[in-house]
C-alpha cells in the first residue's frame, strides 16, 4: 500500500469553490504518489463510488465540488523543476509558484489565469487561459507531456504527438479563438489534447511538463481610459491589427464604478478602460512612440491614463484587474447569491454585436446591477450579474440567452472556465446529441464505471 491520508472529517474549504457552490463527500483522500491515487481509484471502481478531484478551489463552475462520494486532493503533488524551455510541475503546484520559479531563470509560463492561486492541475483540466491568451492562446498548446492515472489504476505517461489508442471522431469546433466546453475531439488526436480540458472526467492528471518562454526585455503596461464606450471598442478594433499586444482587457463603466471604492484615482470622466501589455525590445523601442500615436488616434484620455514598464507597475495593474471579480464575489456573498457570470466568446467579427446584445438585455432586466469586463482581444467578455437573491432564476435565464446567442454567432458557451457541474446544462446548447454521445463514448472507454467527476460536463451519469 502507498501512503494515502484518508478521513471522513472533511474541512469545509474542500467542499466549495469561488462561486459559492457547495457540496458534500463521504471521505477525503490525500495521496502522496500516483500509486496511491491508483489504489483509491481501483477501490472506487470496484465499489462504484463517484470520485471528484479537488483543485485549489478557485474555479467558478463547481467542477471540484463533490455531490457525494469520495474526494481526492492532489495537494501533495508539489514537485516543481525548472529547466531551459520547460518546467515539470505537479498537479498541486500553484500557478504563482510556477511563475515565480520561472521568472528567477528569466523565463515565463504563458497561460495567465486571473487567479494566480489556481493549481496547475486545475488549469490543465479546464484548458484555462486568461489575459495573455490574445497572444499566446490557452493552456493546451503549452502542455508537452502528462502523467495521468486512469479509473482502472493504469498510470499513463503521454507526450504530445502520441495518438489516442482507440478511434476518436471529429466534432464541430466553434470559430471563436478560445473554447473550453466538452472534449475537443478530432480524428487522430493525441492523448495530451484529450486530457487537457476534460475537467477530471477522463483521468487524474498528477504531473505535467510545460513549455516555458524567454522573458521579454521590457513590457509596456497601461490602463487606458476613454470618455465613451464606443471609443474603447474602436480602439480594440484598431489595436488588434495595428499593434502586437499580448493582452487587451476591457472594463465597462459599471465595472469602473465598482472599482472606484478601491481605486478612487480612476478619472471621473472615464466611461470605459482597456488594460494592455506590449512586449518590447527595450526602453527605446519605437513601439513606445507608436502607442502614444495609437492612443491619440483612439481619442483616449491619455493624460489621465496609467502607464509603466516596471514589475511594480504591472503588479499594480494586475491587482486592479483582479480586484473586479473579487469585488463581484464579495457583493454576491453579502446577498447570499451564487456567482451569476457568463464565459462566452464569439468570433472576433461579432464582438460588437455580442456587446450590444449583452447591454440591451441587461439594461432591460438588471440596469445598474451588472458588470461587463474581460478578454476583449479574443471577443471573450465576462458578464457578472448582481441580482437580489429572489432574482437568481431570472439571472440564470438571461445567462442562458447569452449562451444561445454566442453559439448562434459561431462562438462558445465557455471560453476558459469549463462547464463543471453548474454549467453542464450548457453542453447541449453547444453540441448536437450525436456529438455529446461521441464524448460519452470516449468517457466509457476510459471510465466505464463512470466514477470520475460525476455530474461534471454531463448532467447525468452514463446509462
Amino acid at each position: 500500500m502507498h501512503p494515502v491520508n484518508e478521513t471522513s472529517a472533511i474541512n469545509p474549504t474542500y467542499l466549495e469553490d469561488a462561486s459559492g457552490f457547495r457540496g458534500h463527500a463521504e471521505r477525503l483522500f490525500v495521496p502522496e504518489d500516483e500509486q496511491g491515487v491508483a489504489e483509491v481509484l481501483l477501490r472506487a471502481t470496484r465499489e462504484r463510488i463517484p470520485v471528484t478531484i479537488s483543485g485549489a478551489g478557485t474555479g467558478v463552475t463547481g467542477g471540484r465540488v463533490p455531490q457525494g462520494g469520495w474526494l481526492i486532493s492532489l495537494e501533495k503533488f508539489s514537485r516543481l523543476e525548472i529547466k531551459t524551455g520547460t518546467a515539470i510541475a505537479g498537479a498541486g503546484v500553484l500557478l504563482r509558484d510556477l511563475q515565480a520559479a520561472a521568472s528567477a531563470t528569466r523565463q515565463f509560463y504563458a497561460p495567465d489565469p486571473t487567479e494566480t492561486t489556481a493549481c496547475v492541475g486545475g488549469t490543465i483540466g479546464t484548458n484555462a487561459s486568461g489575459s495573455r491568451s490574445f497572444k499566446y492562446g490557452a493552456t493546451r498548446p503549452h502542455v508537452l507531456a502528462l502523467q495521468v492515472v486512469l479509473a482502472n489504476g493504469e498510470i499513463l505517461h503521454v507526450r504530445r504527438g502520441e495518438a489516442v489508442r482507440f478511434p476518436v471522431p471529429s466534432i464541430s469546433i466553434p470559430r471563436s479563438t478560445k473554447h473550453a466546453a466538452g472534449y475537443t475531439l478530432t480524428a487522430g488526436m493525441d492523448w495530451v489534447d484529450l486530457f487537457v480540458g476534460s475537467e477530471g472526467t477522463l483521468g487524474v492528471i498528477t504531473e505535467a511538463e510545460l513549455k516555458l518562454l524567454p522573458a521579454p526585455e521590457t513590457i509596456l503596461a497601461g490602463v487606458i481610459f476613454f470618455a465613451s464606450d464606443a471609443d474603447a471598442l474602436d480602439a480594440v478594433d484598431d489595436w488588434r491589427t495595428s499593434a502586437a499586444p499580448r493582452m487587451i482587457e476591457y472594463f465597462d463603466q459599471p465595472s469602473l464604478e465598482l472599482l472606484r471604492a478601491r481605486f478612487p484615482e480612476i478619472p471621473t470622466t472615464a466611461a470605459a478602460a482597456l488594460l494592455i501589455e506590449q512586449e518590447l525590445k527595450g526602453e527605446d523601442d519605437p513601439e513606445m512612440r507608436r502607442w502614444l500615436d495609437r492612443m491619440a488616434r483612439a481619442k483616449a484620455l491619455v493624460d489621465d491614463s496609467w502607464f509603466g514598464t516596471s514589475n511594480a507597475d504591472r503588479e499594480r495593474f494586475r491587482v486592479f484587474r483582479h480586484s473586479l471579480p473579487e469585488m463581484v464575489n464579495e457583493t454576491l456573498r453579502r446577498t447570499g447569491c451564487l456567482k451569476m457570470g457568463s464565459d462566452c466568446a464569439v468570433p472576433l467579427e461579432h464582438n460588437r454585436e455580442m456587446v450590444d446584445f449583452y447591454r440591451a438585455r441587461l439594461d432591460e432586466k438588471f440596469r445598474g446591477r451588472y458588470v461587463i469586463f474581460g478578454h476583449i482581444g479574443d471577443a471573450h467578455l465576462h458578464v457578472n450579474i448582481l441580482p437580489a437573491k429572489e432574482e437568481s432564476a431570472q439571472a440564470a435565464e438571461i445567462l442562458l440567452e447569452f449562451a444561445r446567442k454566442a453559439v448562434a454567432l459561431g462562438g462558445t458557451v465557455s471560453a476558459e472556465h469549463g462547464l463543471g457541474k453548474r454549467k453542464a446544462h450548457l453542453l447541449p446548447i453547444q453540441f448536437s446529441r450525436q456529438e455529446i454521445e461521441a464524448m460519452r463514448d470516449v468517457k466509457r472507454r476510459l471510465d466505464p464505471a463512470w466514477i470520475l467527476g460525476r455530474g461534471t460536463l454531463f448532467a447525468e451519469k452514463d446509462g
